[in-house]
Protein backbone atom coordinates (compact mmCIF):
# COMPACT_ATOMS: atom_id res chain seq x y z
CA UNK A 1 0.00 0.00 0.00
CA UNK A 2 1.19 3.51 -0.81
CA UNK A 3 2.21 5.83 1.99
CA UNK A 4 2.93 9.50 2.62
CA UNK A 5 4.18 11.64 5.49
CA UNK A 6 2.14 14.19 7.45
CA UNK A 7 3.92 16.26 10.11
CA UNK A 8 6.74 13.74 10.16
CA UNK A 9 4.39 10.76 10.69
CA UNK A 10 3.98 8.05 8.04
CA UNK A 11 0.43 7.29 6.90
CA UNK A 12 -0.92 4.62 4.57
CA UNK A 13 -3.10 6.07 1.83
CA UNK A 14 -5.71 4.76 -0.58
CA UNK A 15 -6.37 5.97 -4.14
CA UNK A 16 -8.52 9.10 -4.29
CA UNK A 17 -8.08 9.90 -0.62
CA UNK A 18 -7.59 13.58 0.16
CA UNK A 19 -4.98 15.13 2.42
CA UNK A 20 -7.77 16.04 4.84
CA UNK A 21 -8.96 12.42 5.04
CA UNK A 22 -5.45 11.05 5.44
CA UNK A 23 -4.69 13.53 8.23
CA UNK A 24 -7.69 12.31 10.24
CA UNK A 25 -6.13 8.85 10.38
CA UNK A 26 -3.28 10.37 12.38
CA UNK A 27 -5.58 12.44 14.62
CA UNK A 28 -4.34 15.57 12.88
CA UNK A 29 -7.10 18.16 12.77
CA UNK A 30 -6.96 20.51 9.80
CA UNK A 31 -9.44 23.40 10.21
CA UNK A 32 -12.26 23.61 7.67
CA UNK A 33 -15.23 25.89 7.11
CA UNK A 34 -16.68 25.08 3.70
CA UNK A 35 -16.18 21.29 3.82
CA UNK A 36 -18.91 19.05 5.24
CA UNK A 37 -18.68 15.23 5.41
CA UNK A 38 -21.98 14.87 3.52
CA UNK A 39 -20.83 16.98 0.61
CA UNK A 40 -18.13 17.14 -2.05
CA UNK A 41 -15.27 19.54 -1.43
CA UNK A 42 -15.59 22.98 -3.01
CA UNK A 43 -12.33 24.49 -1.66
CA UNK A 44 -14.25 27.73 -1.24
CA UNK A 45 -12.87 29.06 2.03
CA UNK A 46 -9.11 28.37 1.90
CA UNK A 47 -8.74 27.73 5.63
CA UNK A 48 -7.58 24.14 5.17
CA UNK A 49 -4.31 25.13 3.44
CA UNK A 50 -1.33 22.86 4.06
CA UNK A 51 2.23 22.91 2.77
CA UNK A 52 4.46 20.57 0.76
CA UNK A 53 7.57 20.43 2.92
CA UNK A 54 10.18 20.29 0.15
CA UNK A 55 8.87 23.18 -1.99
CA UNK A 56 6.76 25.26 0.41
CA UNK A 57 3.87 25.07 -2.04
CA UNK A 58 0.47 25.42 -0.38
CA UNK A 59 -2.53 23.23 -1.21
CA UNK A 60 -6.11 23.00 -0.01
CA UNK A 61 -6.39 19.79 1.97
CA UNK A 62 -10.13 19.24 1.46
CA UNK A 63 -9.90 18.74 -2.30
CA UNK A 64 -6.29 17.67 -2.99
CA UNK A 65 -5.69 13.93 -3.40
CA UNK A 66 -2.71 12.75 -1.38
CA UNK A 67 -0.06 11.03 -3.49
CA UNK A 68 2.47 8.43 -2.51
CA UNK A 69 5.66 9.97 -1.15
CA UNK A 70 4.11 13.35 -0.31
CA UNK A 71 5.69 15.01 2.74
CA UNK A 72 3.10 17.44 4.12
CA UNK A 73 3.14 20.02 6.86
CA UNK A 74 -0.27 20.97 8.28
CA UNK A 75 0.82 23.23 11.13
CA UNK A 76 3.52 25.86 11.38
CA UNK A 77 3.65 29.59 12.08
CA UNK A 78 3.20 30.55 8.43
CA UNK A 79 0.10 28.37 8.00
CA UNK A 80 -1.40 29.72 11.19
CA UNK A 81 -0.94 33.26 9.89
CA UNK A 82 -2.43 32.40 6.49
CA UNK A 83 -5.50 30.86 8.16
CA UNK A 84 -5.86 33.86 10.45
CA UNK A 85 -5.77 36.21 7.46
CA UNK A 86 -8.38 34.13 5.63
CA UNK A 87 -10.64 34.38 8.67
CA UNK A 88 -10.10 38.14 8.87
CA UNK A 89 -11.10 38.47 5.22
CA UNK A 90 -14.26 36.43 5.83
CA UNK A 91 -15.09 38.48 8.92
CA UNK A 92 -14.69 41.74 7.02
CA UNK A 93 -17.91 40.77 5.18
CA UNK A 94 -19.63 39.29 8.21
CA UNK A 95 -21.81 41.25 10.68
CA UNK A 96 -20.53 41.42 14.24
CA UNK A 97 -23.80 40.18 15.71
CA UNK A 98 -22.78 37.01 17.53
CA UNK A 99 -24.70 37.76 20.72
CA UNK A 100 -28.02 38.16 18.89
CA UNK A 101 -27.43 35.41 16.31
CA UNK A 102 -29.36 32.13 16.44
CA UNK A 103 -26.06 30.27 16.05
CA UNK A 104 -24.28 32.01 18.94
CA UNK A 105 -21.99 29.49 20.68
CA UNK A 106 -22.84 26.92 18.03
CA UNK A 107 -21.30 28.52 14.95
CA UNK A 108 -18.40 27.05 13.01
CA UNK A 109 -17.09 30.48 12.01
CA UNK A 110 -17.30 31.80 15.57
CA UNK A 111 -15.42 28.74 16.85
CA UNK A 112 -12.66 29.17 14.28
CA UNK A 113 -12.29 32.86 15.13
CA UNK A 114 -11.94 31.95 18.80
CA UNK A 115 -9.39 29.23 18.00
CA UNK A 116 -7.30 31.66 15.95
CA UNK A 117 -7.61 34.49 18.46
CA UNK A 118 -9.39 36.92 16.13
CA UNK A 119 -10.05 39.77 18.60
CA UNK A 120 -9.55 42.91 16.53
CA UNK A 121 -10.74 43.75 13.04
CA UNK A 122 -8.08 45.63 11.06
CA UNK A 123 -9.88 45.41 7.72
CA UNK A 124 -12.72 47.77 6.80
CA UNK A 125 -16.23 46.39 7.15
CA UNK A 126 -17.83 45.38 3.86
CA UNK A 127 -21.02 43.85 5.24
CA UNK A 128 -23.65 44.02 2.49
CA UNK A 129 -26.93 45.79 3.13
CA UNK A 130 -29.33 42.97 2.21
CA UNK A 131 -32.64 42.31 3.91
CA UNK A 132 -33.38 39.07 5.73
CA UNK A 133 -35.84 36.76 3.94
CA UNK A 134 -38.44 35.24 6.29
CA UNK A 135 -41.14 34.93 3.65
CA UNK A 136 -41.87 31.20 3.76
CA UNK A 137 -42.32 31.01 7.53
CA UNK A 138 -40.17 27.92 8.00
CA UNK A 139 -36.55 28.92 7.42
CA UNK A 140 -35.05 32.38 7.26
CA UNK A 141 -32.19 33.46 5.03
CA UNK A 142 -29.83 36.23 6.16
CA UNK A 143 -27.41 36.82 3.24
CA UNK A 144 -25.23 39.15 5.35
CA UNK A 145 -24.09 36.17 7.40
CA UNK A 146 -23.32 33.99 4.37
CA UNK A 147 -19.68 32.98 3.94
CA UNK A 148 -20.32 31.63 0.39
CA UNK A 149 -19.14 28.15 1.35
CA UNK A 150 -21.73 26.70 -1.03
CA UNK A 151 -22.94 23.97 1.31
CA UNK A 152 -26.59 25.04 1.08
CA UNK A 153 -26.47 25.26 -2.70
CA UNK A 154 -24.86 21.86 -3.00
CA UNK A 155 -27.28 20.07 -0.67
CA UNK A 156 -30.31 21.80 -2.21
CA UNK A 157 -29.31 21.17 -5.82
CA UNK A 158 -27.30 17.95 -5.81
CA UNK A 159 -28.65 16.02 -2.83
CA UNK A 160 -32.28 17.15 -2.73
CA UNK A 161 -32.67 18.17 -6.41
CA UNK A 162 -34.95 21.04 -5.37
CA UNK A 163 -32.84 23.88 -6.80
CA UNK A 164 -34.33 26.56 -4.58
CA UNK A 165 -30.95 28.14 -3.83
CA UNK A 166 -28.24 29.42 -6.16
CA UNK A 167 -25.18 31.65 -6.24
CA UNK A 168 -26.01 35.14 -7.47
CA UNK A 169 -23.62 37.91 -8.60
CA UNK A 170 -19.81 37.58 -8.70
CA UNK A 171 -16.65 38.38 -6.83
CA UNK A 172 -17.06 40.19 -3.55
CA UNK A 173 -20.78 40.61 -4.28
CA UNK A 174 -21.44 36.85 -4.52
CA UNK A 175 -24.39 35.81 -2.38
CA UNK A 176 -26.88 33.01 -1.87
CA UNK A 177 -30.53 33.46 -2.88
CA UNK A 178 -33.27 31.69 -4.82
CA UNK A 179 -32.65 31.70 -8.56
CA UNK A 180 -33.99 34.83 -10.20
CA UNK A 181 -33.51 36.72 -6.93
CA UNK A 182 -37.05 35.95 -5.84
CA UNK A 183 -38.16 35.34 -2.26
CA UNK A 184 -38.01 31.94 -0.54
CA UNK A 185 -41.81 31.82 -0.55
CA UNK A 186 -41.86 32.26 -4.35
CA UNK A 187 -39.10 29.67 -4.92
CA UNK A 188 -39.38 25.88 -5.28
CA UNK A 189 -38.23 25.50 -1.64
CA UNK A 190 -39.95 22.55 0.11
CA UNK A 191 -38.79 23.63 3.60
CA UNK A 192 -36.81 20.43 4.24
CA UNK A 193 -34.25 22.54 6.12
CA UNK A 194 -31.21 20.65 4.89
CA UNK A 195 -29.70 24.00 3.92
CA UNK A 196 -29.98 25.16 7.54
CA UNK A 197 -28.65 21.84 8.84
CA UNK A 198 -25.53 22.20 6.69
CA UNK A 199 -24.95 25.96 6.98
CA UNK A 200 -21.87 26.67 9.16
CA UNK A 201 -23.15 30.07 10.34
CA UNK A 202 -26.43 31.85 11.06
CA UNK A 203 -27.08 32.59 7.39
CA UNK A 204 -29.89 30.00 7.24
CA UNK A 205 -31.81 29.06 10.39
CA UNK A 206 -35.31 27.94 11.31
CA UNK A 207 -37.94 30.62 11.92
CA UNK A 208 -38.05 30.76 15.70
CA UNK A 209 -41.55 30.48 17.18
CA UNK A 210 -40.70 29.89 20.82
CA UNK A 211 -42.14 33.23 21.94
CA UNK A 212 -45.54 32.17 20.62
CA UNK A 213 -45.35 29.16 22.91
CA UNK A 214 -44.31 31.19 25.97
CA UNK A 215 -47.17 33.61 25.32
CA UNK A 216 -49.66 30.73 25.45
CA UNK A 217 -48.07 29.15 28.51
CA UNK A 218 -48.56 32.31 30.56
CA UNK A 219 -52.16 32.76 29.45
CA UNK A 220 -54.40 31.31 32.21
CA UNK A 221 -57.28 30.77 29.77
CA UNK A 222 -55.27 28.49 27.47
CA UNK A 223 -54.85 24.74 27.92
CA UNK A 224 -51.39 23.96 26.55
CA UNK A 225 -50.66 20.47 25.21
CA UNK A 226 -47.30 19.21 23.92
CA UNK A 227 -46.14 16.26 21.84
CA UNK A 228 -42.70 15.10 20.63
CA UNK A 229 -41.72 13.29 17.46
CA UNK A 230 -39.85 9.97 17.52
CA UNK A 231 -36.51 11.41 16.37
CA UNK A 232 -36.47 14.25 18.92
CA UNK A 233 -35.95 11.86 21.85
CA UNK A 234 -32.62 10.57 20.55
CA UNK A 235 -31.19 13.93 19.47
CA UNK A 236 -32.24 16.58 21.99
CA UNK A 237 -29.76 15.29 24.57
CA UNK A 238 -26.87 16.41 22.35
CA UNK A 239 -27.71 20.02 23.28
CA UNK A 240 -27.11 19.13 26.94
CA UNK A 241 -23.96 17.03 26.67
CA UNK A 242 -25.52 13.60 26.23
CA UNK A 243 -24.02 11.18 23.71
CA UNK A 244 -25.78 11.07 20.31
CA UNK A 245 -28.54 8.49 20.33
CA UNK A 246 -29.22 8.76 24.07
CA UNK A 247 -32.95 8.43 24.65
CA UNK A 248 -34.14 11.31 26.85
CA UNK A 249 -37.91 10.85 26.44
CA UNK A 250 -38.71 10.89 30.16
CA UNK A 251 -36.69 14.06 30.69
CA UNK A 252 -38.55 15.78 27.85
CA UNK A 253 -41.91 14.86 29.40
CA UNK A 254 -40.71 16.22 32.75
CA UNK A 255 -39.49 19.44 31.12
CA UNK A 256 -42.87 20.01 29.47
CA UNK A 257 -44.60 19.65 32.82
CA UNK A 258 -42.15 22.06 34.46
CA UNK A 259 -42.84 24.61 31.74
CA UNK A 260 -46.56 24.45 32.45
CA UNK A 261 -48.09 22.16 29.80
CA UNK A 262 -51.38 20.74 31.08
CA UNK A 263 -51.09 17.54 29.07
CA UNK A 264 -48.12 15.74 27.53
CA UNK A 265 -48.74 13.41 24.60
CA UNK A 266 -46.43 11.65 22.17
CA UNK A 267 -46.31 11.73 18.38
CA UNK A 268 -45.36 8.02 18.54
CA UNK A 269 -49.00 7.37 19.47
CA UNK A 270 -49.95 9.24 16.30
CA UNK A 271 -47.52 7.02 14.40
CA UNK A 272 -49.37 3.96 15.69
CA UNK A 273 -52.66 5.46 14.51
CA UNK A 274 -51.04 6.28 11.17
CA UNK A 275 -50.09 2.64 10.74
CA UNK A 276 -53.64 1.52 11.46
CA UNK A 277 -54.92 3.86 8.77
CA UNK A 278 -52.09 3.49 6.26
CA UNK A 279 -51.73 -0.25 6.81
CA UNK A 280 -55.43 -0.72 6.17
CA UNK A 281 -55.15 1.51 3.12
CA UNK A 282 -52.37 -0.71 1.77
CA UNK A 283 -54.36 -3.89 2.39
CA UNK A 284 -57.33 -2.37 0.55
CA UNK A 285 -55.16 -1.58 -2.45
CA UNK A 286 -53.00 -4.70 -2.46
CA UNK A 287 -55.50 -7.38 -1.47
CA UNK A 288 -58.74 -5.88 -2.80
CA UNK A 289 -57.60 -3.73 -5.73
CA UNK A 290 -59.11 -0.54 -4.30
CA UNK A 291 -56.60 2.04 -5.50
CA UNK A 292 -53.39 2.43 -7.44
CA UNK A 293 -50.17 0.63 -6.58
CA UNK A 294 -47.62 1.30 -5.33
CA UNK A 295 -48.92 3.04 -2.24
CA UNK A 296 -46.50 5.82 -1.26
CA UNK A 297 -46.23 7.01 2.33
CA UNK A 298 -47.11 10.59 3.27
CA UNK A 299 -45.63 11.29 6.73
CA UNK A 300 -42.96 13.71 5.46
CA UNK A 301 -44.30 17.22 4.66
CA UNK A 302 -41.24 18.24 2.64
CA UNK A 303 -41.84 15.21 0.44
CA UNK A 304 -45.54 16.10 0.18
CA UNK A 305 -44.63 19.62 -0.97
CA UNK A 306 -42.01 18.22 -3.38
CA UNK A 307 -44.51 15.73 -4.81
CA UNK A 308 -47.22 18.36 -5.30
CA UNK A 309 -44.75 20.69 -7.07
CA UNK A 310 -42.62 18.29 -9.10
CA UNK A 311 -44.38 14.91 -9.24
CA UNK A 312 -48.11 15.54 -9.02
CA UNK A 313 -48.73 12.67 -11.44
CA UNK A 314 -48.06 10.51 -8.37
CA UNK A 315 -51.04 11.87 -6.43
CA UNK A 316 -53.14 8.71 -7.13
CA UNK A 317 -50.41 6.65 -5.47
CA UNK A 318 -50.14 8.80 -2.38
CA UNK A 319 -51.49 7.68 0.98
CA UNK A 320 -54.20 10.06 2.12
CA UNK A 321 -53.03 9.77 5.75
CA UNK A 322 -51.95 12.91 7.53
CA UNK A 323 -48.63 12.81 9.34
CA UNK A 324 -48.65 11.50 12.94
CA UNK A 325 -48.37 14.87 14.70
CA UNK A 326 -51.34 16.20 12.75
CA UNK A 327 -53.35 13.16 13.80
CA UNK A 328 -52.48 13.78 17.45
CA UNK A 329 -53.44 17.43 17.04
CA UNK A 330 -56.84 16.56 15.57
CA UNK A 331 -57.52 13.92 18.22
CA UNK A 332 -56.48 16.29 21.00
CA UNK A 333 -59.06 18.87 19.97
CA UNK A 334 -61.82 16.28 19.46
CA UNK A 335 -61.44 12.92 21.24
CA UNK A 336 -59.44 14.20 24.24
CA UNK A 337 -61.31 17.51 24.46
CA UNK A 338 -64.66 15.70 24.59
CA UNK A 339 -63.47 13.25 27.24
CA UNK A 340 -62.03 16.03 29.40
CA UNK A 341 -64.94 18.41 28.68
CA UNK A 342 -62.60 21.16 27.48
CA UNK A 343 -63.62 23.73 24.89
CA UNK A 344 -61.30 22.97 21.94
CA UNK A 345 -60.93 26.65 21.13
CA UNK A 346 -59.04 26.99 24.43
CA UNK A 347 -56.58 24.20 23.56
CA UNK A 348 -53.14 25.09 22.21
CA UNK A 349 -51.24 22.17 20.68
CA UNK A 350 -47.47 22.35 20.36
CA UNK A 351 -45.55 19.73 18.41
CA UNK A 352 -41.78 19.40 18.69
CA UNK A 353 -40.42 18.04 15.45
CA UNK A 354 -36.98 17.25 13.98
CA UNK A 355 -38.26 19.04 10.92
CA UNK A 356 -38.61 22.59 9.61
CA UNK A 357 -41.24 21.59 7.03
CA UNK A 358 -43.72 20.81 9.82
CA UNK A 359 -43.97 24.58 10.32
CA UNK A 360 -45.44 24.72 6.81
CA UNK A 361 -47.54 21.60 7.26
CA UNK A 362 -49.58 22.93 10.19
CA UNK A 363 -51.09 25.53 7.82
CA UNK A 364 -50.83 23.51 4.62
CA UNK A 365 -54.56 23.28 3.84
CA UNK A 366 -58.03 23.30 5.41
CA UNK A 367 -57.52 19.60 6.15
CA UNK A 368 -55.12 20.65 8.91
CA UNK A 369 -58.11 22.17 10.75
CA UNK A 370 -60.30 19.06 10.75
CA UNK A 371 -61.18 19.59 14.42
CA UNK A 372 -62.80 22.91 13.56
CA UNK A 373 -59.66 24.73 14.68
CA UNK A 374 -56.06 24.53 13.50
CA UNK A 375 -55.19 21.05 14.75
CA UNK A 376 -51.55 21.81 15.59
CA UNK A 377 -51.07 25.44 16.51
CA UNK A 378 -47.27 25.70 16.46
CA UNK A 379 -44.51 23.31 15.46
CA UNK A 380 -41.01 23.96 16.74
CA UNK A 381 -37.76 22.16 16.02
CA UNK A 382 -35.55 20.14 18.33
CA UNK A 383 -33.20 23.12 18.43
CA UNK A 384 -35.98 25.46 19.54
CA UNK A 385 -37.03 23.07 22.32
CA UNK A 386 -33.44 23.00 23.59
CA UNK A 387 -33.49 26.78 23.83
CA UNK A 388 -36.82 26.75 25.66
CA UNK A 389 -35.54 24.27 28.24
CA UNK A 390 -32.50 26.44 28.87
CA UNK A 391 -34.66 29.58 29.11
CA UNK A 392 -36.89 27.81 31.66
CA UNK A 393 -33.89 27.22 33.93
CA UNK A 394 -34.31 23.45 33.83
CA UNK A 395 -31.25 21.36 34.68
CA UNK A 396 -31.93 18.83 31.95
CA UNK A 397 -29.14 16.48 33.01
CA UNK A 398 -30.57 15.92 36.49
CA UNK A 399 -34.32 16.39 36.10
CA UNK A 400 -36.18 13.19 37.10
CA UNK A 401 -37.99 11.42 34.29
CA UNK A 402 -41.77 11.63 33.95
CA UNK A 403 -44.52 9.81 32.06
CA UNK A 404 -46.87 11.09 29.34
CA UNK A 405 -50.64 11.22 29.54
CA UNK A 406 -51.29 7.77 28.19
CA UNK A 407 -54.59 8.31 26.38
CA UNK A 408 -52.69 9.92 23.46
CA UNK A 409 -49.20 9.24 24.77
CA UNK A 410 -48.72 5.48 25.05
CA UNK A 411 -46.93 3.98 22.06
CA UNK A 412 -45.37 0.87 20.58
CA UNK A 413 -41.89 0.19 19.25
CA UNK A 414 -43.34 0.49 15.77
CA UNK A 415 -44.25 4.10 16.51
CA UNK A 416 -40.75 4.83 17.76
CA UNK A 417 -38.89 3.68 14.65
CA UNK A 418 -40.81 6.15 12.45
CA UNK A 419 -37.86 8.49 13.11
CA UNK A 420 -35.36 6.47 11.05
CA UNK A 421 -35.38 5.86 7.32
CA UNK A 422 -37.21 2.58 6.74
CA UNK A 423 -38.98 2.78 10.08
CA UNK A 424 -42.37 3.71 8.66
CA UNK A 425 -42.16 0.80 6.25
CA UNK A 426 -41.07 -1.66 8.93
CA UNK A 427 -43.91 -0.54 11.21
CA UNK A 428 -46.39 -0.81 8.34
CA UNK A 429 -45.22 -4.30 7.39
CA UNK A 430 -45.70 -5.53 10.96
CA UNK A 431 -49.34 -4.46 11.01
CA UNK A 432 -50.10 -5.22 7.35
CA UNK A 433 -49.03 -8.81 7.97
CA UNK A 434 -51.43 -9.01 10.87
CA UNK A 435 -54.27 -7.38 8.95
CA UNK A 436 -53.85 -9.87 6.08
CA UNK A 437 -53.02 -13.07 8.00
CA UNK A 438 -54.45 -12.42 11.48
CA UNK A 439 -51.06 -13.22 13.03
CA UNK A 440 -48.04 -11.20 14.13
CA UNK A 441 -44.70 -11.97 12.52
CA UNK A 442 -42.57 -14.36 14.56
CA UNK A 443 -39.71 -11.86 14.20
CA UNK A 444 -40.91 -8.24 13.91
CA UNK A 445 -37.47 -7.01 12.77
CA UNK A 446 -37.23 -6.43 9.02
CA UNK A 447 -33.57 -5.61 8.55
CA UNK A 448 -33.74 -4.90 4.82
CA UNK A 449 -35.53 -1.61 5.56
CA UNK A 450 -32.74 -0.37 7.86
CA UNK A 451 -29.47 1.47 7.22
CA UNK A 452 -28.36 4.49 5.23
CA UNK A 453 -28.30 3.12 1.70
CA UNK A 454 -30.13 5.74 -0.38
CA UNK A 455 -32.57 3.25 -1.92
CA UNK A 456 -33.41 0.01 -0.12
CA UNK A 457 -35.55 -2.68 -1.71
CA UNK A 458 -36.85 -6.07 -0.65
CA UNK A 459 -39.73 -8.47 -0.96
CA UNK A 460 -41.63 -10.90 1.21
CA UNK A 461 -44.36 -13.49 0.93
CA UNK A 462 -47.68 -12.61 2.53
CA UNK A 463 -50.51 -15.16 2.31
CA UNK A 464 -48.88 -16.67 -0.76
CA UNK A 465 -48.39 -13.34 -2.54
CA UNK A 466 -45.15 -11.47 -3.11
CA UNK A 467 -45.05 -7.96 -1.66
CA UNK A 468 -42.30 -5.81 -3.14
CA UNK A 469 -41.08 -2.86 -1.09
CA UNK A 470 -38.84 0.17 -1.61
CA UNK A 471 -37.49 2.75 0.85
CA UNK A 472 -35.90 6.00 -0.33
CA UNK A 473 -34.49 8.90 1.68
CA UNK A 474 -33.06 12.13 0.35
CA UNK A 475 -35.18 13.65 -2.41
CA UNK A 476 -32.60 12.94 -5.11
CA UNK A 477 -32.96 9.21 -4.39
CA UNK A 478 -36.74 9.49 -4.35
CA UNK A 479 -36.79 10.65 -7.96
CA UNK A 480 -34.87 7.54 -9.03
CA UNK A 481 -37.61 5.39 -7.50
CA UNK A 482 -40.38 7.45 -9.10
CA UNK A 483 -38.75 7.15 -12.52
CA UNK A 484 -38.75 3.34 -12.19
CA UNK A 485 -42.45 3.40 -11.32
CA UNK A 486 -43.23 5.63 -14.32
CA UNK A 487 -41.18 3.44 -16.64
CA UNK A 488 -43.08 0.30 -15.66
CA UNK A 489 -46.37 2.11 -16.00
CA UNK A 490 -45.50 3.39 -19.49
CA UNK A 491 -44.51 -0.11 -20.58
CA UNK A 492 -47.70 -1.64 -19.25
CA UNK A 493 -45.85 -3.72 -16.69
CA UNK A 494 -46.56 -4.44 -13.05
CA UNK A 495 -45.14 -1.82 -10.70
CA UNK A 496 -41.64 -2.67 -9.50
CA UNK A 497 -42.89 -2.20 -5.92
CA UNK A 498 -46.20 -2.36 -4.11
CA UNK A 499 -45.35 -0.15 -1.14
CA UNK A 500 -42.86 2.75 -1.07
CA UNK A 501 -41.61 4.77 1.90
CA UNK A 502 -40.21 8.23 1.25
CA UNK A 503 -38.35 10.61 3.56
CA UNK A 504 -37.00 13.93 2.29
CA UNK A 505 -34.05 14.14 4.67
CA UNK A 506 -31.02 11.85 4.43
CA UNK A 507 -31.33 9.27 7.19
CA UNK A 508 -34.99 10.12 7.68
CA UNK A 509 -36.18 12.27 10.58
CA UNK A 510 -33.07 11.55 12.67
CA UNK A 511 -31.27 13.72 10.12
CA UNK A 512 -34.06 16.28 9.88
CA UNK A 513 -33.49 19.93 9.10
CA UNK A 514 -34.43 20.98 12.65
CA UNK A 515 -32.17 18.58 14.55
CA UNK A 516 -29.04 19.64 16.52
CA UNK A 517 -26.23 20.86 14.26
CA UNK A 518 -23.29 18.81 13.06
CA UNK A 519 -25.19 15.94 11.49
CA UNK A 520 -23.15 13.30 9.65
CA UNK A 521 -23.85 9.71 8.67
CA UNK A 522 -22.13 8.59 11.86
CA UNK A 523 -24.51 10.74 13.90
CA UNK A 524 -27.55 9.58 11.90
CA UNK A 525 -26.67 5.95 12.63
CA UNK A 526 -26.25 6.61 16.35
CA UNK A 527 -29.60 8.38 16.58
CA UNK A 528 -31.30 5.58 14.64
CA UNK A 529 -29.68 2.99 16.90
CA UNK A 530 -31.26 4.72 19.90
CA UNK A 531 -34.70 4.34 18.29
CA UNK A 532 -34.20 0.68 17.43
CA UNK A 533 -33.00 -0.01 20.96
CA UNK A 534 -36.21 1.46 22.38
CA UNK A 535 -38.25 -0.51 19.88
CA UNK A 536 -36.63 -3.75 21.02
CA UNK A 537 -37.32 -2.96 24.68
CA UNK A 538 -40.99 -1.96 24.38
CA UNK A 539 -43.88 -4.04 25.68
CA UNK A 540 -45.73 -3.76 22.36
CA UNK A 541 -43.83 -3.99 19.05
CA UNK A 542 -46.78 -3.61 16.65
CA UNK A 543 -49.08 -0.61 16.30
CA UNK A 544 -52.26 -2.69 16.30
CA UNK A 545 -51.31 -4.09 19.74
CA UNK A 546 -51.42 -0.63 21.37
CA UNK A 547 -54.40 -0.89 23.78
CA UNK A 548 -54.92 2.88 23.72
CA UNK A 549 -55.18 2.81 19.92
CA UNK A 550 -57.66 -0.06 20.21
CA UNK A 551 -59.60 2.04 22.72
CA UNK A 552 -59.61 5.00 20.32
CA UNK A 553 -61.26 2.96 17.57
CA UNK A 554 -63.70 1.27 19.96
CA UNK A 555 -64.81 4.49 21.63
CA UNK A 556 -64.50 7.09 18.91
CA UNK A 557 -63.40 6.26 15.36
CA UNK A 558 -65.12 2.92 14.83
CA UNK A 559 -62.57 1.41 12.47
CA UNK A 560 -59.66 2.44 10.22
CA UNK A 561 -60.79 4.32 7.11
CA UNK A 562 -64.20 5.02 8.66
CA UNK A 563 -66.02 8.21 7.75
CA UNK A 564 -64.92 9.79 11.03
CA UNK A 565 -61.29 8.79 10.66
CA UNK A 566 -61.28 10.04 7.08
CA UNK A 567 -62.53 13.42 8.25
CA UNK A 568 -60.05 13.78 11.11
CA UNK A 569 -56.98 11.81 10.01
CA UNK A 570 -56.80 12.06 6.22
CA UNK A 571 -56.04 14.75 3.67
CA UNK A 572 -55.95 15.31 -0.07
CA UNK A 573 -53.36 16.67 -2.49
CA UNK A 574 -53.33 19.24 -5.26
CA UNK A 575 -50.93 20.29 -7.98
CA UNK A 576 -48.86 23.27 -6.86
CA UNK A 577 -46.75 25.56 -9.05
CA UNK A 578 -43.01 25.12 -8.74
CA UNK A 579 -42.58 28.90 -8.72
CA UNK A 580 -45.19 31.28 -7.32
CA UNK A 581 -44.07 34.33 -9.26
Amino acid sequence: MASAIINGMPVEITPGETILEAAKKLSVKIPVLCKHPDLDATAACGICVVKIKATGRTLRACCTPIDSGMDIVTEDAELVQVRREVLELIMSKHPNECVTCARNQNCELQTLCADFDIRHMELPSLVPDIAKDTSNGTIELDPRKCVTCGRCVQVCQEKQNVWALSFLDRGIDTRIAPAGDISMAESPCVSCGQCSAHCPTGAIVECDETQKVWDKLIDPDVVCVAQIAPAVRVALGEAFGFAPGTNVTGKIYASFRRMGFKAVFDTNYGADVTIMEEGTEFVERFAHGKGALPLITSCCPAWVDFMEKYHNDMIPHFSSCKSPHEMVGALTKTYWAEREKIDPKKIFVLSVMPCTAKKWEVRRSADMSSSGYQDVDVSITTRELARMIKQAGIDFATIPEAQPDHLLGAYTGAGTIFGATGGVMEAAIRSALFLITGKNAANPNFEFTRGLKGIKTGSMQVAGKEVRIAVAHGLGNVETVLDEIRKAKAEGKEPPWHFVEVMACPGGCVGGGGQPYGVTDELRLKRAKGLYQEDGATLWRCSHDNPYVQQLYKEYLGKPLSEKSHHLLHTHYVQRPTYRR
